[in-house]
Parts: structure tokens; C-alpha cells; sequence
């Protein structure tokens, strides 16, 4: 069963980006679209996808990916990039 991430999981507020709620979100790789990193509606099927690859729905995980998220370089641009780099960044952390 995939992993549901609501807005009320998150230790932080994020803006929603009203006008572009309906576009179409992240999905599953390959993913080249840009990645908005200041916007509820993008973080929320991303922070799923990640804690669903991570078979997680561990809180203190998905609070150390709301962490990574928020310090990650800006050069991590499309929703591919910041999948791969969550995913890779979270293993690294969590590594016994």
C-alpha cells in the first residue's frame, strides 16, 4: 500500500501555490519538469514518493527529509533530481 503523506505530517508550513494546483505532479521517474520547492502541492506527492521508496512512514524520517528538502542546493532543479537526491541523502542518513 503506497504511502499517503498530508500536509499535517509535516513539521513545517509551506505555501500552496493555488494557481497551478491542478497541473500535473510528480509521478514516478524519469521526471524532467521543474521542481517547486516553495510549493505544498508539489511537496506532498514528492515527500509520498520518497517515504514509499524508503518503505517508510516513520514521522522522524519524513521530519529528516522536510530537513534535507529545506537545505538542499539550488541547483537540484527538476522533480528527477530532487527525487534521487531525497532518496539518496535519507539512505545516507540513516545508514547504520
Amino acid at each position: 500500500m503506497p504511502i499517503i503523506v498530508k500536509a499535517s505530517d509535516f513539521k513545517f508550513k509551506y505555501p500552496r501555490d493555488i494557481v497551478n494546483r491542478e497541473e500535473p505532479k510528480f509521478t514516478g521517474l524519469p521526471d524532467p519538469a521543474p521542481f517547486y520547492r516553495h510549493d505544498l502541492y508539489d511537496i506532498l506527492p514528492m515527500m509520498s514518493a520518497v517515504m514509499d521508496e524508503l518503505n517508510s512512514a516513520d514521522g522522524d524520517v519524513l521530519n529528516l527529509l522536510e530537513d534535507i528538502l529545506n537545505q538542499m542546493p539550488g541547483f537540484v532543479s527538476t522533480r528527477g533530481e530532487v527525487f534521487d537526491y531525497l532518496t539518496g541523502s535519507a539512505r545516507e542518513c540513516l545508514r547504520p
